[in-house]
């Protein structure tokens, strides 16, 4: 188990080297490689969330040089999460993408990005070092770049440019951190930094560096006032990429990042530091409302989704900024189901959009559903976990919310969750109405391709399963993920006890 972190990046960034070769030799076989790739990740991933022990993350020294001289990864129960979460969405993602990608030209190119933005992101969850968080947050985010513009058409080019250039004032932000933290501790260990800062003066300096990583996170996971990229970027890109895009990288490179040092680095917590954690709850409130009234005007099938990520972050923001139990728990739990309810939406959309050829609402007059019926339950049924309605794990994930804003005392909060989620789902059923229920068919619309089927269906059915099975998901998955976080700085003397000695 101990190489297991080592594998997770060495085999999706060694096909990613040979898909371009396999490619030239035969098409499908760069396929079959990304595909072999995605699938020894996906299983590595579920192996570590299930069989990694609570309370005793995987440390891997590079070279054997000890904390915090070296480089190394780290897995804990958090991090094993995150891994299934990223795994499963990029797993389905491919399946969709194989027949998707048939009408978009460079394919191999395709497929060596989607690898490298995989790399990056799971290096980010596992890094035990600032700076190379960082190096793969660009890995991630260079790829992501090139494949919101994957299209080449002048509305993908410049959504691709703007995406790009908000997403490196981001990553200034952070580096400028970085460099400051550096010359101040004289280390980037993840560990060995939370144990430096609990004993640092908290001077102007110290809250400046924390205002350029807030910064610089929000910006990446689009957090209000940070919004203007996403709504270009995510309708841009092919749909496979923005269910990618929407369902797991905002979250890795943004949420999660910003999790990992509030918490475990800065070791902040309602107790000790509420003033910074209401911080995160006013970042919540203002990207729940703010993404929520954008997608209720919003006529372009796409756009609409990329404004409800808006939202929806916004609830993950505000359950770490009320950072009790209940409130973490289902801040993970939303992670997980808006992965799988916005990335199974976002495919939907690029069903319709590949039989149909459009995705402004206006233009819809109804019936879809007739013709494809399977698009339809698979949008339809994502659409009800997106908004919170039980059974689906979207509920549980927004109950355990409101609980949490409920439980410490914060009554406000909790309304607007809930109203939001009743905002939710009505200008989701605007999709419903526009586009799939209605009396007359489109003629001459079939289905969409069966393993582009295939991947909505199975989506539904997690999310199905994920509600059914919650208080089986909740003791084995979410509660050790979010002991993580309530453990705060104990995150640096777990790590130090198991990997100081080399």
């Amino acid at each position: 188990m101990k190489i297991f972190p080592v594998l997770l990046i060495a085999i999706p960034l060694g096909a990613a080297f040979l898909v371009p070769i396999c490619f030239k030799i035969w098409r499908r076989l760069a396929e079959i490689i990304t595909g072999l790739a995605v699938a020894a990740v996906l299983a590595l991933s579920v192996y570590l969330a299930l069989f990694l022990p609570a309370g005793q993350p995987l440390v891997y020294l590079f070279g054997n040089w000890p904390i915090p001289i070296g480089i190394m990864f780290v897995v804990d129960k958090l991090s094993a999460f995150m891994l299934v979460v990223v795994a499963i969405l990029v797993f389905l993602s491919y399946v969709y993408a194989t027949k998707y990608m048939d009408h978009f030209t460079g394919p191999g190119k395709f497929y060596t990005l989607y690898l490298l933005m995989l790399v990056g992101m799971l290096g980010v969850v596992m890094t035990g070092d600032l700076f190379n968080m960082f190096v793969f947050m660009e890995i991630a985010a260079i790829a992501s770049y090139a494949l919101v513009a994957f299209g080449t058409e002048p509305e993908e080019l410049e959504a691709g440019f703007k995406y790009m250039v908000m997403g490196e004032i981001a990553s200034l932000m952070i580096l400028l951190a970085i460099a400051f933290i550096y010359a101040g501790t004289g280390t980037l260990n993840l560990a060995d930094l939370s144990q430096a800062f609990a004993v640092m003066d908290k001077t102007p300096g110290f809250y400046f560096v924390l205002v350029l990583l807030v910064f610089g996170f929000s910006l990446k996971a689009a957090l209000a006032p940070f919004i203007s990229w996403l709504p270009d970027a995510h309708p841009a890109a092919p749909a496979p990429v923005s269910a990618l895009l929407s369902g797991v990288l905002v979250k890795v490179l943004g949420i999660y990042a910003l999790a990992r040092v509030i918490f475990n680095v800065y070791g902040f917590s309602r107790a000790s530091d509420p003033l910074v954690l209401n911080v995160f709850v006013i970042l919540g409130l203002a990207s729940i409302v703010i993404g929520g009234l954008l997608a209720l005007r919003q006529k372009d099938y796409k756009r609409l989704l990329a404004d409800s990520t808006l939202s929806q972050v916004g609830y993950i923001v505000l359950a770490l900024g009320i950072g009790n139990e209940f409130a973490l728990i289902g801040a993970l739990a939303h992670i997980l189901s808006h992965a799988l309810g916005k990335g199974l939406l976002f495919l939907t959309a690029g069903a319709v959009e590949y039989r149909v050829g459009e995705r402004d609402l206006t233009k819809f007059s109804g019936g879809l559903g007739k013709q494809m019926p399977w698009t339809s339950l698979s949008y339809n049924l994502g659409a009800l976990s997106v908004a919170g309605m039980p059974p689906f794990l979207g509920f549980f994930s927004k109950l355990f919310i409101i609980l949490g804003a409920v439980q410490a005392g914060m009554i406000i909060p909790a309304v607007v969750a809930g109203l939001f989620a009743v905002v939710t789902l009505g200008y989701l059923l605007k999709i419903t109405n526009k586009v799939f229920w209605g009396k007359e068919g489109v003629k001459g619309i079939k289905e969409a391709p069966f393993v582009m089927v295939l991947a909505m269906v199975c989506l539904v059915a997690l999310l199905l399963g994920g509600g059914v099975f919650f208080f089986w998901l909740k003791p084995n998955l979410l509660q050790p993920a979010a002991d993580v976080l309530l453990q705060g700085v104990k995150y640096a003397e777990i790590v130090f006890r198991i990997g100081a000695g080399g």
